[in-house]
């Protein structure tokens, strides 16, 4: 997907698109391919499927969750080169996004990032998801929490729902496993205060293969002993 197929496609879903947020996008890939030749950020670095792989299909989140809404406070746990959360942020600016890593490196990656796109509203941090999620001033405080690719489901839930406001969403993406997923974490996603919504599947354009959205309803408060401390949800799923 090419970056005249990527506005293309966008404009076809009506998605809020223009000129300027083109070039922060492609500035985006640039910054990607050098930083990469410094730290592994990724294994997809080729313009189409950057574009495709990592920019659209960060923006399919956009189909199930409103990003229109004033004030929507956005968690990104695990988000490695920002996905799916800067491209996110990139199309939908009025969004306040918080991005938490365990690699310092990707952090310095991520703030010169926000530097040069000239985002604003975007705040990161360099810590265990675990430890994040024992902060008092983080817990329930995030409209919409979301994952891609970081973790099994069972393990991402109780990561990402302490974080997860009451009323709120947790949004994992995943690859073609979603049911599988889901039929192993419903102890987790109760114990843990969360309820199935719904599990989105998709294709992406040009053949690249299914997606999966899980939608996850925070209902009722997570128990303060979760998250675990951290390394238990990996080595001790709920």
């Amino acid at each position: 997907m090419n970056p005249e197929a990527f506005k293309q496609i966008l404009e076809e879903e009506n998605y809020p698109i223009d000129a300027a947020k083109m070039e922060q996008y492609n500035r985006y890939l640039l910054l990607l391919q050098e930083w990469n030749n410094k730290i592994n950020l990724t294994a997809i670095t080729e313009e189409d499927e950057v574009y495709l792989k990592h920019f659209y299909d960060s923006l399919t989140l956009a189909r199930f969750v409103d990003f229109n809404q004033a004030g929507l406070t956005l968690c990104d746990v695990g988000s490695g080169a920002g996905f799916p959360s800067i491209p996110l942020k990139i199309l939908f600016p009025e969004i306040e996004i918080t991005i938490v890593d365990s690699l310092k490196k990707r952090i310095n990656f991520l703030e010169l990032l926000v530097q040069e796109l000239g985002l604003e509203n975007v705040h990161l941090y360099h810590a265990r998801a675990e430890d994040f999620g024992q902060e008092n001033k983080f817990r329930s405080a995030f409209d919409v929490v979301t994952a891609r690719a970081v973790a099994r489901l069972s393990v991402l839930a109780e990561f990402c729902l302490p974080i997860t406001k009451e009323n709120g969403v947790f949004a994992a993406m995943k690859g073609s496993q979603g049911e599988e997923e889901f039929e192993d974490s419903k102890k987790a996603l109760k114990t843990l205060g969360g309820r199935l919504n719904t599990i989105e599947t998709f294709e992406l354009p040009e053949n690249a293969g299914e997606r999966s959205i899980i939608l996850v309803d925070k209902v009722k408060k997570t128990p303060k002993k979760y998250p675990r401390q951290a390394g238990t949800p990996n080595k001790k799923p709920l």
